[in-house]
């Protein structure tokens, strides 16, 4: 009996996926739980497993193909797994021949390939059976994808013969004819976005076309937090096993600042006001394959370690696309440093239906004026861009002197974050 392989409902929201690999071929045994296909969708990508055992009789969609939630991607034909397999051997009866040399298994290559690594190598048309990986267990590394390029390109290319005078042709040059529409060059290469880039580039033009955004700036001293820093990197990270990083202080402030204006932590829902009181932090993460947006659920109820563990994991998984899609739904703020590229200054994007996103940049030493002297102090531009239609500019400025308050003087997050 032929048992359907559908796309399964992908979460809220979300309707569509593209399908990266099948881990399988037609004719392959299956077992029940067993992966049979891996699709990518604007927020993590997902498996699809066998709810039967059986053979996989039929393969309908192939890698790369764009599906909807119960599109059907395949068939198993149902029955123990691997008794078709010495069945189709006996009816072949192949003649006697010399046996040829047996290559690797895809599915063994591709274990072998992080998802990243394997993202770049297709991209740039690199056979990664040739890559020698330095990951865990020889796995293969973006790095390593990276570096073989690098060798690759640096060999010397092969010269054409030249043409003797006496063989080459002379051509009259031609009237060029008239161009209808711009062709491409030679040197120009079409690749196809991801389903990812896709979205974030479509939510990108939403987000410009559906708020009023407008963007406020400050400037912070960070003299304060990267004294305490210094002072308790030490014994923070052999507590806790993680460094003391911005994140936490930045989560913390903002929290404060949000309970103070609480139009920054809400959205809009028609004629209405939805205000939260709670705080699920979204922070920024600009992965490999694409910005992601992670949340940490009620940080108000977090402290600075759990805030640093949760991040460091965050951003540890969203290079391996492993992110669930609870934990990158949803949120009620979100914060983005763009310092960690050397920015020094940026509007960032709202993230809908929230209404308030906190940019953080470089810190750069400069020279500040204070009580009469000019002082070398280090110091971070900060941008908060709002939804004008709730967030007036008079609370987006408090809400960044606020921010501005609690980072300078940081025992008072103890307090109010």
């Amino acid at each position: 009996m032929a048992i359907d392989i559908k796309v399964p409902e992908l979460g809220e929201s979300v309707v569509e996926a593209t399908i990266i690999r099948w881990f399988k071929s037609e004719g392959d045994p299956v077992k029940i739980g067993e992966a049979l296909v891996e699709l990518e969708t604007e927020k993590a990508n997902f498996e699809v497993a066998a709810e039967k055992q059986g053979v996989l009789s039929k393969i309908l969609k192939k890698d790369g193909e764009d599906v909807e939630v119960g599109d059907v991607l395949g068939s198993i034909e149902e029955g123990k797994a691997g008794d078709a397999a010495p069945a189709r051997e006996a009816a072949k009866a192949p003649e006697p021949a010399p046996e040829p040399v047996k290559e690797a298994p895809k599915q063994e290559t591709e274990e072998r390939v992080t998802p990243v690594a394997k993202r770049v190598a297709e991209e740039n048309n690199v056979d990664v059976s040739r890559v020698q990986g330095t990951g865990p267990s020889g796995r293969v590394t973006k790095e390593d994808v990276e570096a073989y390029m690098a060798k690759e390109s640096s060999q010397p290319a092969k010269e054409e013969p030249a043409k003797s005078p006496s063989t080459a042709v002379i051509q009259a040059p031609r009237e060029a004819p008239a161009i209808l529409h711009r062709s491409r060059d030679a040197r120009e290469e079409r690749v196809k976005m991801s389903r990812r880039r896709r979205t974030i580039a479509r939510r990108m033009l939403e987000a410009a076309q559906t708020t009023a955004m407008l963007t406020t700036f400050n400037e912070i001293d960070m003299g304060a937090v990267m004294d305490l820093r210094k002072r308790r990197k030490d014994a923070f990270k052999e507590k806790y096993g993680v460094n003391l990083g911005l994140n936490s202080f930045f989560v913390k402030a903002s929290i404060g600042a949000l309970k103070a204006f609480p139009q920054v932590n809400a959205e809009i829902e028609g004629d209405d006001m939805i205000l939260k009181n709670y705080y699920d932090i979204g922070v920024a993460i600009g992965a490999t394959e694409g910005l992601v947006v992670p949340v940490l659920r009620n940080a108000d109820s977090m402290s600075f370690a759990d805030i640093e563990k949760k991040i460091k994991d965050y951003a540890q998984r969203a290079e391996d696309n492993a992110l669930t899609l609870e934990e990158i739904m949803g949120g009620t703020f979100t914060i983005t440093n763009g310092g960690v590229f050397g920015s020094l200054m940026s509007t960032p994007i709202l993230n809908p239906p929230q209404v308030g996103i906190l940019g953080l940049h470089k810190i750069e030493e400069r020279p500040t004026a204070a009580n009469g002297e000019v002082k070398i102090r280090p110091m971070m531009y900060v941008a908060l861009s709002y939804d004008h239609r709730i967030v007036d500019g008079r609370e987006a400025v408090q809400f960044l002197v606020k921010i501005k308050e609690l980072i300078e003087d940081p025992e008072s997050l103890l307090l109010e974050g």
